[in-house]
């Protein structure tokens, strides 16, 4: 198996009022999986430290990370994939939630982690609780995550356009992806994103540092094409292939009682709260979606103390 690691250093921090540093990742990896195709990774923090496997967003690569300015306080590191087909990581075009899980427990097999923690943020969190679903990595946290939203208890509390897109995905699962591959492009879900969010979040993501480095985390998603993000979403939507009620692991929920993403959760987790046997939920009420980077120390604590709660131990990689 090929195992690459190149060692990438910042020259300078770029800070915006109210805003962390954006840095860049401090080392960038490409593994080759037992079916040879290639997954790409991105880190930051000490090499020695606690690994966290940080699933990302919509249509992002792994190249936009959060925390960075309390992972060595933390003795954290946070490792990034990119999904199959978006940043460096090969196409995968019989991609699901499911295969996803286990591309990344190969990737966890080869890094020699032993079981990561996990930090989901939105599109993401489909991705993480298969990863849950399947066993070998160690508590997960979902950050702004959306939900299950073919579940019935969603019924008539969608939008109009979100409904059809879960419909869609779940009837036409071909012409969902026809759909999506023809009208996706990074510039157009970043504006959608945009126009989705609470005027908090707009002025989270819309400001610089942080609209450019997001915009070049998309932009590095797209750039095979929009084929993996229309796959992650078709996989997103439609039914997930696995049974949330049997996930035995602890999942924290955290949510910002002013994120207006219709994709998210309609019900800010309450009825993923219920559905897993497990589950501790934060829904934080003055925070929107965008509570990944300012709430980061807050999430990092909490899954590093339920980590160690799990092991009776400090894991290292």
């Amino acid at each position: 198996m090929l195992r690459e690691a190149i060692e990438i250093f910042a020259e300078f921090k770029v800070i915006a009022p109210d805003m962390p540093a954006i840095l860049p990742p401090v080392r960038r990896g490409i593994v080759t999986l037992s079916n040879d195709r290639r997954l790409t990774w991105s880190e930051w923090g000490q090499a020695g430290a606690m690994p966290i496997l940080f699933v990302t967003g919509a249509g992002m690569d792994g190249s936009l990370g959060f925390g960075e300015e309390v992972l060595d306080d933390l003795g954290l590191r946070l490792i990034a994939p990119d999904r199959p087909g978006l940043g460096g990581s090969d196409k995968d075009p019989a991609k699901t939630l499911t295969s996803v899980a286990e591309d990344f427990a190969g990737l966890a097999a080869q890094l020699e982690t032993g079981p990561m923690p996990i930090v989901a943020f939105s599109q993401g969190a489909p991705f993480a609780l298969a990863m849950a679903a399947r066993g070998g990595f160690g508590p997960v946290a979902l950050v702004s995550g959306q939900d299950d939203l073919g579940h019935q208890a969603f019924s008539g509390q969608l939008p109009p356009e979100v409904a059809h897109m879960v419909h869609q995905a779940a009837t036409d699962p071909n012409g969902f992806l026809e759909m999506m591959t023809r009208i996706a492009e990074p510039g157009g879900l970043f504006d959608l994103i945009l126009s989705m969010s609470s005027a908090a979040d707009k002025a989270r993501y819309g400001s610089e540092p942080f609209a450019s480095a997001y915009r070049r985390a998309l932009q590095g998603g797209f750039r095979q094409g929009p084929e993996g993000y229309a796959r992650d979403t078709l996989a997103a939507f439609g039914a997930w292939p696995f049974d949330l009620e049997e996930i035995s692991g602890r999942v924290a929920l955290w949510y910002g009682a002013q994120d207006k993403s219709p994709v998210h959760s309609p019900d800010f987790g309450k009825t993923l709260s219920c559905r897993l046997p497990n589950a501790v939920r934060h829904v934080l009420s003055r925070e929107g979606g965008a509570l990944l980077w300012t709430r980061a120390r807050d999430i990092l604590s909490d899954l590093k103390a339920a980590t160690q709660a799990v092991s009776g131990s400090e894991p290292n990689g």
